[in-house]
């Protein structure tokens, strides 16, 4: 049980390692002003970032996925292999299941987390730019919203990121079963990592386009209130004025980026995960043969 937990947790840093730059770029496109664009598309973003604050810019905010995405993924894959084997059968069903009450029970770290991640992205930029840096950090920024805010601040956009996460986990862990038992990913097999890299970055990008909207959404919610004006009372307004000032292009603004970032964090994610378990259970195995071995007597 502990095992899930730990691969989960190693599985989650390298995600985050490949691919925090693409998510500073999907979050940058996600709110900037359609008045006022600061940038053209998925490329021109990266260029302009590097361009104008280093490649540094691009790991804008990795504190707080970093602290919290290393211990959601142990959370969700924990999560994940208990419920499996507590519903007593790895069926297709299962894994959605499974997948689906990892995904909304890992929303209570997941929205604080994203939330000081997005201020972190669009501190300093454009219209969200300030004479000062607001925060110094992840867990500044947490802080401050938390004084100014109280517990609801920190929970901004729970509502939106619960209806991302439960069926997109879902989706996730239900397409990486469907395509490692259909590529035959065995231990022994001597093009294994490939494999589930390939299963692991498809399973990313199935899991965004089926509720990549309401990503914008939340988005958008969470970076609400940065200049002192909330736009939204809610997610209903925030579809409905969204789709009136941009039609409905807006709720794919971003994709690229984050299908591009998708594929790589995801193989990353799911390989490493996959990778260590099989090792650990194979250790284990050897422990308990070599345990259960006569020893030799004492002489």
């Amino acid at each position: 049980m502990a095992l899930d937990f730990l691969a989960g947790c190693v599985g989650g840093a390298a995600g985050v390692l490949v691919g925090h730059p693409f998510d500073t770029v999907k979050v940058r496109l996600q709110v900037q002003s359609v008045e006022k664009p600061l940038y053209r598309g998925t490329f021109h973003c990266f260029q302009s970032i590097i361009k104008q604050e280093s490649v540094f810019g691009l790991y804008k905010g990795i504190g707080s996925p970093m602290m919290g995405l290393t211990f959601i993924n142990a959370l969700v894959f924990g999560v994940q292999g208990n419920t499996i084997r507590a519903l007593g059968k790895d069926t297709p069903t299962n894994q959605f299941l499974a997948g689906s009450a990892a995904g909304a029970i890992q929303c209570v770290i997941c929205c604080p987390m994203e939330l000081a991640k997005t201020r972190m992205q669009l501190q300093g930029t454009g219209e969200y730019k300030l004479k000062t840096r607001t925060y110094k950090n992840s867990l500044d920024c947490l802080v401050k919203i938390y004084q100014q805010e109280g517990l609801r601040g920190i929970n901004k956009g729970m509502v939106s990121t619960l209806i991302r996460e439960t069926p997109s986990f879902g989706f996730y862990f239900l397409t990486y079963d469907c395509l490692t038992r259909s590529l035959g990913c065995e231990p022994e097999d001597s093009f294994v990592v490939p494999k589930l890299l390939l299963a692991g970055g498809m399973s990313g990008i199935v899991s965004w386009l089926s509720t990549y909207p309401m990503d914008v959404i939340k988005s958008r919610i969470q970076a609400d209130g940065v200049r002192g004006m909330q736009q939204y009372s809610g997610i209903l307004d925030c579809v409905r004025k969204s789709y009136q000032v941009e039609g409905w292009r807006v709720f794919t603004r971003g994709l690229t980026s984050t299908l591009l970032r998708a594929f790589p964090v995801n193989a990353a994610t799911f390989a490493t995960v996959t990778i260590f378990l099989m090792y650990m259970r194979s250790e284990e195995v050897m422990t308990e043969c070599e345990a259960a071995l006569p020893q030799p007597s004492s002489l």
